[in-house]
C-alpha cells in the first residue's frame, strides 16, 4: 500500500499539497510515483508563473510513461525544487519530502475541493 500522510490535501490526479500559511508545497503522491516507476525527468514551471486549479503546470517522465502535473490550487509559483533537475529520482525515494513547486495560494477555499488522507486512501483502493 502506498504511503499517505495525514494533514495534506490530495487531488484525484494524485498530486498533494502541504499548506504552510499562505503557501503550498505541491508534489506527486507516493501512489503516483509507484505507478510511474523510475522518474527520469521533471518538467517544472518558472518562478512567478501562475498556476490554476485543475490546469497542467508541468510533467513527470519515467522510464514507463510521462504524466502531466495538474495543480490542485491556483496561485503564483514562488519556488521550484531545483534538486529535481539533477536528481529526479528523489521523487521515487520520498515523494512527500521532494515537493515539485511552492506556490503562494490565491484562493484558500479551493482546498475544500480536495481530499483528506482518509478519502484519498479510499480513492486509491478503487
Amino acid at each position: 500500500m502506498a504511503k499517505v500522510i495525514e494533514g495534506l490535501y490530495y487531488s484525484e490526479s494524485h498530486e498533494y499539497i502541504r499548506v504552510e500559511g499562505d503557501y503550498g508545497f505541491i508534489g506527486i503522491t507516493d501512489y503516483a510515483q509507484n505507478a510511474l516507476g523510475n522518474v527520469v525527468y521533471v518538467d517544472m514551471p518558472e518562478v512567478d508563473d501562475e498556476v490554476e486549479a485543475g490546469e497542467e503546470f508541468g510533467a513527470v517522465e519515467s522510464v514507463k510513461a510521462a504524466s502531466d502535473l495538474i495543480s490542485p490550487v491556483s496561485g503564483t509559483v514562488v519556488e521550484v525544487n531545483e534538486a529535481l533537475d539533477d536528481q529526479p529520482e528523489l521523487i521515487n525515494q520520498d515523494a512527500f519530502e521532494n515537493w515539485i513547486i511552492k506556490v503562494e495560494l490565491s484562493d484558500k477555499s479551493e482546498l475544500d475541493n480536495l481530499m483528506d488522507a482518509a478519502a484519498y486512501e479510499k480513492f486509491c483502493e478503487k
